[in-house]
């Protein structure tokens, strides 16, 4: 049985999937910029961050990629001309080695744990621009092009499944997600809502979910908002999904370009949020930006 079969298995169940927590977060948390992923330069930060999800309890963690693409390095620069007469050597190479050493990074914390066939490793993958934009979304058949450089480097890197999180408009979403059903992966689609639960293109979650359902996601979520937009948004969600939902909220403020950290959301008040959510149907339940190991044990003990 592959780590997913027992994720699969779990939500079939109708039993709650834990996943893992703020990895970029967490990375500041312990006193180290997440700028540039630190996958290369700190992997013994990186890895430590994966391990302690895993032993807080978490069936799930995801990699360490979130905004990691060749477009990322690009967006420095006038055109891609520019960025190879100014730019490092290697910045048209860069986005591909650190998505293999992120992923390696937390396969590596799997095996570490003794965890191989119980966590599955889900690559993290979010929108080509910035996740809260949903006007700066390049056209479908640019997007199609980028989302299968990343998918095809995780799949060949060895993640179980692909979370494509903090989406903002159906449409890129639709073309992401039949990216990764081409490459044969299973796919969890999550959404960033507003605070009427709708998404930041003025789309409802109805009709997200009547365009990616024929794709068949194995589980559509919200997260990337706090507690309180993501109720509303699973609220809507609920009301329209037959299949797998799941939720992972934020807590804290963004400060740009990092993170704001506040007291508003302890692990115990975190986790009245989240029965709440599991109480509307969500099977998939985590935490995104501020929350924590400690946060998922939280989850652990009292939802699994």
């Amino acid at each position: 049985m592959s780590p997913y079969d027992a994720i699969r298995q779990k939500i079939a169940g109708q039993r709650v999937v834990i996943l893992d927590g703020g990895v970029g977060t967490e990375i500041l948390r312990r006193n180290v910029s997440w700028a540039d992923h630190q996958v290369t330069r700190l992997p013994e930060v990186i890895r430590s961050i994966h391990e302690d999800y895993i032993g807080a309890g978490a069936d799930v963690i995801t990699t360490n990629t979130f905004q990691l693409s060749r477009r990322s390095f690009l967006n420095h620069f006038k055109d891609t001309g520019h960025m190879r007469h100014i730019g490092a050597r290697d910045l048209e190479s860069r986005a591909d080695k650190l998505l293999r050493a992120a992923v390696a990074l937390a396969v590596e914390a799997r095996r570490r744990r003794g965890a191989d066939r119980t966590v599955a490793v889900a690559g993290s993958v979010t929108t080509l621009e910035w996740c809260f934009r949903p006007d700066l979304a390049p056209p479908a058949e640019q997007a199609r092009g980028e989302y299968e450089e990343i998918i095809r480097t995780m799949a060949e890197s060895g993640v179980d499944l692909i979370l494509l999180e903090t989406l903002n408009g159906v449409a890129e979403a639709e073309v992401a997600l039949r990216v990764v059903r081409a490459a044969g992966l299973p796919a969890w689609v999550s959404f960033v809502c507003d605070e009427k639960g709708r998404l930041f293109s003025g789309e409802t979650l109805a009709q997200a979910v009547a365009a990616l359902e024929p794709l068949e996601p194995d589980v559509i979520l919200l997260n990337c908002a706090p507690p309180d937009d993501i109720t509303a948004g699973l609220r809507e969600l609920t009301a329209c999904r037959s299949g797998p939902t799941g939720a992972f909220a934020h807590i804290g403020r963004f400060d740009p370009p990092e993170w704001l950290f506040t007291d508003e959301y302890p692990p115990a008040g975190y986790l009245e949020c989240a029965r709440r959510w599991r109480d509307m149907g969500a099977r998939v339940i985590g935490g995104c930006c501020g929350t924590t190991p400690a946060h998922i044990e939280e989850l652990r003990k009292h939802l699994s």
